[in-house]
């Protein structure tokens, strides 16, 4: 009878170990495709993600905002001039040169102004592209292999029926924690989209006072924040690359336990570090809000 009891046991490791490679497997796989997808979702351009929206946030800046924006360039270069002439005494030690400097300011003031949607296409052009070269990089070295999955496999072999039984109901654990993972990565990375959308919409009104002193401030943490957003993508890639290393580790793990649990925090981290790219960001290029 010994050889039955051998054999049952066999059969339910055997049923065990299926199942937890099976939970694990998926994970292992989302890990593999993981990189990829983030950063084809962070490295999209706003026209390129939604083109209903981006048209629709488009025809919103020309049609409503600019003309705004006008209005606040046309009060800044009046008040800028005035600031001119109580800057030399009154009128009573006036250059002619001011008048060809506050021209020249003006100028490039609506330049700017007429611009403001290049330029705010030209910034997510640039974070673009840093996402897509650091994905190419960072793609290959984070890859799960089959030997990997091979060898934690077999260390499993070399467990007892009942600790597998507990693995194996830790393993649905894993798939819960891993779907709530996937709600948070979508908050975050369609999130930040929106949050590109808003701030791409109301564009012409901060840089229409780009070129003055007194009121530049607000033109240049626009921008601040605009390089902030666009650099977030790259960011949140690192953090995911960073992810699927330390869950490349658990897969030549020689503890299967231990791995489980050690999933479970590297995932709590994923979504904990995510969380702080947009503040992290905003503070690398200085912006403030």
């Amino acid at each position: 009878m010994g050889w039955l009891t051998d054999w049952i046991a066999n059969w339910f490791k055997g049923l065990l170990i299926g199942g937890i490679m099976g939970n694990l497997g998926n994970l292992f796989d989302s890990v593999n495709n993981q990189v990829g997808e983030i950063a084809t979702q962070v490295g999209q351009t706003p026209g390129a993600f939604n083109p209903g929206v981006f048209a629709l946030i488009r025809n919103l800046s020309e049609t409503v905002v600019l003309p705004v924006a006008g209005i606040i360039l046309t009060f800044v270069a009046t008040y800028e001039l005035i600031q001119l002439f109580i800057e030399k005494n009154n009128l009573h030690d006036v250059d002619m040169w001011i008048f060809f400097k506050w021209a020249f300011k003006t100028m490039i003031a609506v330049m700017i102004l007429t611009n403001a949607w290049n330029i705010v296409m030209g910034v997510f052009d640039v974070s673009q592209y840093v996402v897509n070269s650091t994905a190419g990089l960072i793609g290959g070295s984070t890859a799960i292999s089959a030997d990997m999955l091979a060898a934690f496999e077999a260390s499993l072999w070399a467990m007892d029926v009942g600790p597998l039984l507990g693995l194996w109901l830790q393993s649905f654990l894993i798939q819960i924690i891993v779907l709530i993972m996937n709600i948070v990565v979508f908050i975050i990375v369609y999130g930040r989209l929106i949050e590109i959308y808003l701030l791409t919409s109301v564009a012409p009104i901060p840089l229409a006072t780009l070129t003055n002193r007194e009121f530049g401030g607000m033109g240049q943490n626009y921008l601040k924040s605009l390089c902030a957003i666009g650099f977030q993508g790259f960011l949140i890639l690192v953090c995911v690359a960073i992810y699927a290393v330390l869950v490349q580790s658990i897969a030549i793990s020689g503890d299967p336990i231990g791995a489980i649990w050690a999933c479970i925090g590297y995932t709590v981290l994923l979504c904990f570090t995510m969380f702080k790219t947009g503040s992290l960001a905003k503070a690398v290029f200085g912006a403030h809000g």
